[in-house]
C-alpha cells in the first residue's frame, strides 16, 4: 500500500477522488495532464493495493476510494508509531538502594 502511495501522480488521483466520492475513468483522467492509458495504469496499481474500488458501469469504470484498504492502513500505522515513537517514555521498576532483585 505505502508503495502504491508513493508515486505523486497516484497521491493526486487519490485526493481527487477523496474530493469526488465516486467518479468515472473520463473525470478522473480529466483531471490530470495524463493520457487515459498512464491513467488507467495507476488506478490498476490504487486497486491492486486495495485502496480504491471499481465498479464497470457500462462502457466506463466507477471509482471510489476503498474504506476497508484506508482502515487497515490507518490501523497499521498508529500501532506501528506507537511502537517507534522516540518521545515515548517507558518506565521500569528499578530496584531501591539496598535492595536486592
Amino acid at each position: 500500500m505505502l508503495k502504491a502511495l508513493g508515486s505523486p501522480v497516484r497521491m493526486q488521483l487519490v485526493t481527487y477522488m477523496a474530493e469526488h466520492p465516486t467518479c468515472m475513468t473520463r473525470q478522473i483522467v480529466a483531471s490530470t495532464p495524463l493520457a487515459q492509458s498512464t491513467v488507467s495504469q495507476h488506478l490498476k496499481v490504487l486497486r491492486d493495493a486495495g485502496l480504491i474500488q471499481g465498479e464497470i458501469e457500462g462502457p466506463a469504470t466507477c471509482y471510489c476510494l476503498d474504506p476497508g484498504g484506508f482502515h487497515w492502513l490507518e490501523q497499521h500505522l498508529q500501532a506501528w508509531i506507537r511502537r517507534h515513537d522516540p518521545t515515548r517514555v517507558v518506565f521500569e521498576p528499578t530496584a531501591r538502594a539496598g535492595q536486592s532483585r
